[in-house]
């Protein structure tokens, strides 16, 4: 689960568990919330979807949430939120949904805080990268979301300021810490965040510097870590 902030909005990046409580513990503003991008349909990215929704209606939120997606992420999102009976909650909000092409350099939303980019990359199911440019300081951040090594990903990361990328490890739709690296190189970003990290102890010790050898500005991303692009 990732979020987006400049001045005006907040961009919810998949919610696979209790992201509103992580957003409250971060400092962010609920009512500056304007969107959820939901990545792929697997339960660690979207699971917590009623959730999200009950605590934002529990926090006073009373107008509609934009949900965008491709669309078995869409149809997954709306299978768990509707399992729920909510008929009877009084003003609870509604639900815009937006399906996204499965194509690359898809455009997302844009608005006037945002210009949001999504390309699919190599996973077990279809899923999309990210990409967000901040309208009001220029900067750009992209995600890789949950991939092997994809030259989609790649160009959709062109030049970016930070590039958040999955390193699982090397297996089926999923990235090391290595390719992760690859990506950055021969994309021209100029910092990258591993994130989705396996629970165990992993790229500790001497595999950073290593790392830094080929590409300087690499590190671990570490829960409700802040970020500035």
């Amino acid at each position: 689960m990732l979020a987006v902030e400049n001045r005006e909005s907040v961009l919810v990046i998949d919610c696979g568990g209790d992201v509103v409580h992580r957003l409250l513990a971060c400092g962010v503003d609920l009512d500056k919330i304007t969107g959820l991008i939901v990545t792929h349909e697997h339960p660690d990215h979207v699971a917590g979807f009623p959730l999200m929704m009950e605590r934002l209606w529990l926090g006073g939120r009373r107008d509609h949430l934009d949900v965008y997606g491709i669309a078995p992420a869409l149809s997954q999102a709306r299978r768990i939120h509707d399992a729920f009976d909510t008929s009877s909650w009084p003003q609870y909000p509604g639900i815009n949904w937006h399906e996204v092409p499965l194509a690359e350099d898809s455009l997302v939303l844009e608005d006037s805080a945002w210009e949001v980019r999504a390309s699919p990359g190599k996973h077990t199911v279809p899923i999309t990268a990210l990409r967000f440019e901040d309208r009001y300081g220029g900067g750009v951040l992209a995600y890789s979301c949950d991939t092997s090594y994809s030259e989609a990903v790649v160009r959709l990361a062109s030049e970016a300021d930070i590039l958040v990328h999955e390193a699982t490890g090397q297996g089926p739709g999923h990235s090391s810490a290595d390719d992760a690296t690859k990506v950055a190189i021969e994309s021209g970003a100029k910092r990258l965040v591993l994130v989705h990290l396996p629970p165990e102890p992993y790229l500790e010790g001497e595999e950073i510097p290593k790392l830094q050898e080929t590409f300087s500005e690499i590190e671990k991303g570490v829960e409700r870590g802040r970020y500035s692009f």
